[in-house]
């Protein structure tokens, strides 16, 4: 098992912590508070894969994102990974 609390990850770094949350500031108020509620619960235990993942999806448009957030579209393409659909679950149950 690959140690997930080195001197690179994004849990051993607090700056790599805040500008991710940085990044997950949306347009959309909806996605905002998904957000919010989702770091309060989960960004402690998230893993530098599940961190790749969000940064991932953090990449689409705010309405693209919404739509997938409320499973009214599923990721497609190169965002059809096990770790986007992972996030991506961790996501839709705040």
């Amino acid at each position: 098992m690959v140690d997930q609390h080195n001197d690179e990850s994004h849990q051993s770094d607090p700056t790599r912590r805040a500008r991710l949350r940085w990044c997950a500031r949306r347009g959309l108020l909806e996605n905002d508070l998904i957000f919010e509620r989702f770091f309060s619960r989960d960004e402690h235990g998230l893993s530098d894969a599940d961190v790749a993942a969000l940064t991932r999806l953090l990449e689409l448009s705010d309405n693209e994102l919404m739509d997938l957030l409320l499973a009214r579209a599923e990721p497609e393409g190169d965002l059809a990974t096990p770790d986007v659909a992972r996030v991506l679950q961790m996501l839709r149950s705040v």
